[in-house]
């Protein structure tokens, strides 16, 4: 009976990645590593698998110069000037407290301490002590809360609520110290989801995020999931809000790529379907992003976050060219979705790059024909 299930399994994932690994017109062969017909990632400059980044989605050279400031001295007076200094309507504000309070949450989490130990992310406690009305200090605190209550408590027990009930009030107190402030509101949403808003009360908090920030990209990735089958809402839902956002979005907003993050929410588990990545849904949410991409700034912060997406849909797609023009944008940094998703977020995309660099080849491609 083994047997039986372990030539079915062999089948199922003949079935899902055969569309991945085989071009329509002769296969992309796996050979041994060396091999002169081995497609080598670092041809294209490319960096090893071991040296890419999986902190941030693309480059922030003064959030890393402050993080690893903090982390070694255990000061925080570095980030709350980095903070003070960063637009508060813009989307690297976000990103930027999103770090903070992640770096605070992964020290607690390796160095939980004692009573009389110093425990990890001890410089988050002396930010908010030693300076309480000090609102990128209040921020940065209530989206740590956030993370503890997902990366450390069971969802739906009584643990993950009161510290979730917590980082409400502490996303409230963070609203009062900066007025018109997205970013309170911002974090709140994932409290919002966890706690199960009822939807008249999640669209009053939606208002007040538009009338401070109408085109953040962050805000509505953080809005979409609340809207997805998975947690509070359909497929129907969440494809409306995000083809709603992406239709009002102004020239050279990022908001076009939305659709995208939507499909990829509702993706099937398992697909057996070799045309799905061709499918008229997939592939026009692949031509609004790049459309966005195209239109985008190039320094939006945003847009390696995109350009993640854009990687793993054109590979599954098969269009090697273009997945080839995003890697050469990102490659080096992977703290994106869907990498980070995995356990090894460098090891997915790796691979995917791998694919990418062997189906560019395949199909008479080389480092001379990429354009940088």
């Amino acid at each position: 009976m083994e047997i039986l299930w372990f030539l079915f399994a062999v089948l199922m994932v003949g079935a899902v990645l055969g569309p991945v690994l085989l071009r329509r017109r002769g296969g992309i062969r796996q050979v041994a590593p060396g091999s002169p017909d081995a497609a080598d990632p670092a041809n294209y400059g490319f960096l090893r698998q071991e040296e890419l980044d999986i902190r941030m989605p693309g480059p922030d050279a003064d959030l890393l110069e402050v993080l690893d400031l903090v982390q070694r001295t255990q000061e925080w007076k570095a980030a709350s000037q980095l903070l003070a200094g960063t637009e508060t309507h813009g989307e690297r504000r976000w990103q930027r407290v999103q770090a903070f309070a992640g770096a605070a949450s992964l020290e607690l989490q390796q160095r939980p301490g004692g009573v009389s130990d110093n425990p990890g992310g001890q410089w988050l406690r002396v930010w908010r002590a030693e300076t309480p009305k000090d609102a990128g200090g209040a921020a940065v605190h209530a989206e740590f809360l956030v993370q503890q209550a997902w990366r450390t408590a069971a969802q739906g027990t009584d643990e993950f609520r009161i510290i979730l009930e917590e980082a409400k009030e502490a996303c409230a107190q963070a609203a009062l110290l900066s007025p018109g402030d997205p970013v309170p509101y911002i974090i709140e949403l994932s409290i919002a989801r966890g706690l199960a808003y009822p939807r008249e009360e999640f669209e009053q908090l939606w208002l007040k995020i538009l009338d401070r920030a109408p085109a953040h990209m962050g805000a509505h990735l953080a809005a979409l999931h609340y809207w997805c089958e998975k947690w509070h809402g359909s497929r129907d839902l969440a494809y409306d809000f995000a083809e709603a956002a992406a239709a009002r979005a102004p020239r050279g907003s990022l908001l076009a790529a939305l659709p995208l993050f939507g499909v990829y929410e509702h993706l099937p588990e398992v697909n057996l379907v070799r045309g799905f990545y061709e499918s008229e849904v997939v592939t026009k949410a692949v031509e609004g992003a790049l459309f966005a991409v195209h239109s985008a700034r190039a320094d939006d912060p945003m847009l390696a976050h995109v350009r993640h997406l854009l990687v793993f849909f054109l590979v599954r797609s098969q269009r090697w060219s273009e997945a080839m023009n995003q890697l050469v944008h990102v490659d080096g940094h992977v703290g994106a979705l869907p990498w980070t998703l995995s356990e090894d977020p460098a090891s997915d995309y790796a691979v995917y790059r791998a694919l990418a660099v062997a189906g560019y080849e395949a199909n008479g491609g080389s480092p001379a024909t990429l354009p940088h």
